[in-house]
Formats: structure tokens, sequence, C-alpha cells
């Protein structure tokens, strides 16, 4: 499942991880030098830095979300019965495996302009990173400082949409969830004017009735709408801390608590981890998992980015608390 939230003009960006199992997850800085391989492209050897939670496989960093040095940020989300890859290479495309997208745009693409030129060439091919790897049907969120993207592969090719709302869910595809937002444009933050029956007094018992009609379920078309609302809404204070706290407040909003989605096989779907990367200097990765539920920051260090080696970070599981003693 998952959400992902894009904040340009305060360059944050970050996700909700809604899933039924941990997948060896962990916070990954990707050195300039460490060589990205291809399927049908050349390699890698020196890059931009990178960022984010990933899986390692033999090494080689998997990422689910991330953002470069220079503030281009990419998450990959859950797009099961849409999401199509190609059988074979097509001639004269720049042809990758779904999991390439991520070192090779943020490799080397400083802004989302860079970004769309070259997924406006990319040909999506079935390939897995190796034997016993699943090819996971995805799309992509990608957002710098000049823009967001939502870019879908379909049976004719990669749709490239921007994204002006910032959010990105599952299912159904990007135009239809934004085409769905119309059903909502009477919602408001504010108390409701009495139009039922303007005639007649209707008495305000509660704050929040503007919101009557906001959708509060976990499918992704209520997720989409909840994240947008929210976003459009959200009153953010001058210090950079609480920025950061209000963007993960976003997505508690639209987060999925253990024991309210269960799967056809019978586990519960939820939020196993939330990020928020600040891009505004140095990339700073916070986090808080299901488990701990405290806010956690890893910074970007010059010298972790000019090694040879990815450097991990596993993330805290156990619950944490700030104990306090009364006189």
């Amino acid at each position: 499942m998952c959400t992902s939230l894009a904040f340009p003009e305060r360059g944050l960006y970050g996700r909700n991880l809604d899933l039924e199992y941990h997948f060896g997850e962990q916070v990954v800085l990707t050195p300039r030098k460490f060589p990205f391989a291809f399927h049908h492209h050349p390699a890698l050897a020196e890059h931009y830095a990178l960022l984010g939670m990933a899986s390692l496989a033999g090494g080689v960093p998997l990422y689910a979300e991330a953002a470069n040095e220079k503030g281009l940020y990419m998450a990959g989300l859950n797009f099961p019965g849409n999401a199509h890859y190609f059988a074979a290479p097509k001639e004269g495309a720049l042809n990758l495996a779904p999991y390439e997208l991520f070192p090779l745009v943020l490799g080397q693409c400083a802004t989302v302009a860079e970004a769309r030129q070259l997924l406006e060439q990319v040909h999506l091919v079935a390939e897995p990173f190796g034997p016993g790897y699943p090819l996971a049907p995805l799309h992509w969120q990608i957002a710098g400082p000049d823009g967001v993207l939502a870019a879908e592969p379909m049976a004719d090719g990669l749709h490239l949409y921007e994204d002006a709302w910032g959010v990105l869910t599952n299912n159904p595809p990007f135009p239809w969830q934004q085409m769905n937002l119309n059903q909502y444009r009477g919602l408001s933050p504010a108390t409701p004017e009495n139009r039922f029956a303007p005639a007649r007094e209707l008495e305000v018992f509660g704050q929040g009735l503007g919101g009557l009609g906001l959708p509060g379920d976990a499918s992704p078309a209520s997720r989409f709408v909840r994240a947008a609302f929210y976003k459009q809404n959200a009153v953010f204070p001058e210090d950079r801390a609480g920025q950061v706290v209000q963007f993960f407040h976003l997505l508690d909003a639209v987060a999925m608590v253990r024991g309210s989605v269960q799967t056809p096989e019978g586990r519960w779907d939820e939020t196993i981890y939330s990020s928020c990367l600040d891009v505004q200097g140095p990339p700073v990765y916070y986090y808080k998992t299901c488990e701990s539920g405290c806010l956690h920051a890893v910074r970007f260090t010059e010298e972790a980015a000019a090694g040879r080696e990815p450097v991990c970070h596993k993330p805290v599981t156990e619950p944490g608390f700030a104990e306090h003693t009364l006189a």
C-alpha cells in the first residue's frame, strides 16, 4: 500500500511504508563512487550520493525511497494490477529494470526537469534484481524544488503526470485519483454554513464539521483524498524541527494501525515505518517505526558520501520513552 507526500516549497519529502512484513529495511547512504550496474545500460562508476531506506541484495541497495545530495526525492509505491513491464528491451529506448530507476534517476538527476527528460526515454523491462527476487509492481513519485511527478508504467508505456497535490498512494491510476478529488470540493477546515435549511436554526455541536464526508478508511483512494485535504490545509510552524514534526503528523493521519487492515492471507497490513527527508541542506533522513514510535534522525555526512561502500543504519524497533520523575 503506502502514501508518499512531497512539499517542494519546504524541502520536505517522505512516506508511510505499509506492508504485512519487513523486507530487511535499513537506512542506507550510498556513496558517490559505489558502482551501480545495469542490465542494458553502462554502469555508473560515479554518481550523486543517495540517502534513504533500502534492503541490501548482495551488497547493492534496493531503495524504497531516497533523496540524493542535490535534493531530488523518489519513492516507489505498490501499483498491482496496473503496473506493466515489457518482456523484452526496445531498440532505441533507455531499457531499465524497475529497480534500476532509483540509481539512474537519483544518481544522475538534480532536478525534476532532468528526471522527466530521462524518464521520457525509459522502457521498463520485466527483469528482477536476480533469481529469487520479486518483480514488484510499482509506480513512483519524483519530487524536487521544481515540482512533483507521478510516473506510472502502463501497457502502453511509462506515463508521467504533474502531481500538483504532492500526494501519491496506490490504485487506481493517478488521473482517476486526481479526478476523484472533485467529489470533495465542499470540504473545509472551517465550520460550514447552514445551507441545508437556512430558515431553521441548526446547532453547531462541535468543531470539525467542515470535514464531514472526509473518508477515514485505509483504501488507496480514501488515503489519497485524506492526505490531499490535510496537506492542503496544514499549518507549519516557523522552526525546522517543528516542521518535521508536523510532516509526521500528516503521515499519521493516513497511517495503517495494526489490526485494522487484514490481507487475504490473514496477515496485518500496517505502517511498518514512516519517513521524512529534509533536503534544505545536506539530507537528513528522519524515521519512526511501528514498534518504536520515536523519531530518529540519520544525517548525510561528507565522509560517508566520499567512501566506496554503502553505510547502513538498522532502524530502531524497541519502544523508547523520555522518562520524567515527579518531585
